[in-house]
């Protein structure tokens, strides 16, 4: 049998439609609209702040015109005050950031471990604790940690008052708390049969935890660490009533001192060091980046 081919004008021809802008904002358009205003609204103030930081003036009133003067010069003065070492202030940034972080994380993921794992008396209570401890802020207890740290002084120099050390046991005092709750939830996404099936094979805690779950939950401790990172970074009280040596203060506490004298502040060297401050934190953002999506929103299950 033959069968005959269809005539060209039963053909369907689809036809594109013409564009219509009302059908296209209602449905997309608007996401792009608060986009792009979100993106001018978080950029601004960053240009403002570099843009302060290029110009001579060393005024802020002066640097509204965007980028009009470029000069390196705040950026040289940066690095050549001896009554503000701003290169000791970076290093002793990055070197208390870092070593916080890194026990912060350490310490969360072990109390994390503990409470996923493990089943004592007082789980529930200790962990429900943790959470309500983190509603009071350390600005609380300034009082309390610069009394206690002076009289640790007079027997323990070390770790005692005008002590990066000190200072960096204040902050992990108060690592726990949220972190651990976070991990906890992170950790609970982990299956038991894991742990299980390692102990069939004589695995212990210790084993299992250093070298099976911390691989598994890579992506909150990032995001932990980070966290911990930026604000150690952004402290400023705490960091300022322990540390009263100029060479042991952190940026946060030293850039302070360009604006807070009355008759010689320079906003640009405030400015500059405030760029090169943000600095270690997009580099550590961007080096993180692909653990925190999954950190922040596997955690968040439980």
């Amino acid at each position: 049998m033959r069968i005959a081919a269809p005539e060209t004008s039963d053909l369907y021809i689809p036809t594109k439609r013409p564009f219509n802008f009302g059908r296209w904002f209602s449905r997309t358009g608007w996401r792009h609209l608060v986009g792009a205003i979100m993106v001018v609204f978080s950029a601004f103030p960053l240009l403002y702040v570099l843009s302060a930081s290029l110009h001579p003036g060393g005024t802020l009133i002066t640097a509204n015109g965007l980028f009009s003067q470029v000069d390196l010069g705040s950026y040289q003065t940066l690095f050549n005050l001896p009554q503000q070492p701003y290169a000791a202030w970076y290093g002793n940034t990055l070197l208390i950031g870092g070593i916080t972080s890194l026990c912060t994380v350490f310490l969360g993921a072990l109390a994390a471990y503990s409470f996923s794992r493990m089943r004592f008396v007082g789980r529930r209570p200790g962990l429900l604790m943790l959470v309500l401890v983190q509603m009071f802020p350390q600005l609380l207890a300034v009082v309390a940690i610069f009394l206690l740290l002076n009289g640790i002084s007079d027997i323990f120099p070390a770790i005692g008052l005008d002590s990066q050390v000190g200072l960096i046991m204040v902050y992990l005092g108060g690592a726990l708390g949220v972190n651990t709750y976070l991990m906890y939830g992170f950790f609970n996404t982990v299956p038991a049969s894991i742990d299980e099936a390692a102990k069939i094979d004589g695995a212990g805690h210790a084993r299992i935890f250093f070298t099976i779950i911390l691989r598994l939950v890579a992506p909150i401790l990032a995001v932990v660490g980070l966290l911990s990172f930026v604000g150690t970074t952004n402290e400023f009280v705490i960091a300022s009533i322990v540390l009263i040596t100029p060479e042991k203060q952190t940026l946060a506490v030293g850039l302070y001192q360009f604006v807070s004298q009355e008759f010689s502040s320079n906003y640009s060297v405030f400015a500059a060091g405030a760029v090169l401050a943000a600095l270690p934190v997009m580099a550590l953002f961007l080096w993180l980046q692909k653990y925190i999506v999954g950190g922040l929103t596997a955690g968040s299950v439980k």
